[in-house]
């Protein structure tokens, strides 16, 4: 398995898991159960771990794939903006999880806002995770590119003309 591999393995983990555990942390608050919402927490925390591995794959998988007919170089610079903030905030989320864990195993009274902080910082990772995800996608992807990303192809020995 070489880095392209792994990362397109390990890529979707933190994408899924941040929305997952939106879904969980939102079910806790309405339902009013706190095992609920430590439940995200751990999602939230194995998703910060995913986003890292998935963050240090994907300079060995642009070595991959960055010489490949029909792979831009914008777009995998487009995807690498997004990626590192997607990864900062991940982290953030990530650590603002352990915190409100600490926080409600100690049962502090900042657990509450532990909770909420963590709510936003996952609502705003799932809007980055949009866009770092489409970026990803559209690198390899020339069906789901818009017409702004779209590379002609040299006719001659099948290069991109980017």
């Amino acid at each position: 398995m070489n880095d392209a591999h792994f990362h397109l393995v390990v890529n979707h983990l933190p994408i899924v898991g941040v929305l997952v555990g939106f879904l969980v942390l939102l079910s806790g608050y309405i339902i009013k159960n706190p095992q609920v919402k430590t439940t995200a927490l751990g999602i939230f925390i194995f998703s910060a771990l995913a986003a890292i591995a998935a963050f240090y794959t994907g300079e060995g998988a642009e070595d991959i794939v960055e010489n490949l007919p029909g792979v831009s170089e914008t777009l995998i610079h487009e995807h690498e903006e997004y990626a590192e903030l997607f990864f900062t905030m991940m982290l953030i989320l990530g650590g603002a999880s352990l915190l409100t864990l600490f926080f409600q195993f100690k049962k502090s009274p900042l657990v509450k806002y532990g909770f909420g902080l963590v709510l936003i910082l996952s609502l705003s990772c799932i809007v980055i995770s949009k866009y770092v995800g489409t970026s990803g996608g559209e690198i390899t992807h020339i069906e789901i590119r818009n017409d702004d990303n779209v590379i002609q192809l040299d006719s001659n020995n099948g290069r991109p003309n980017d």
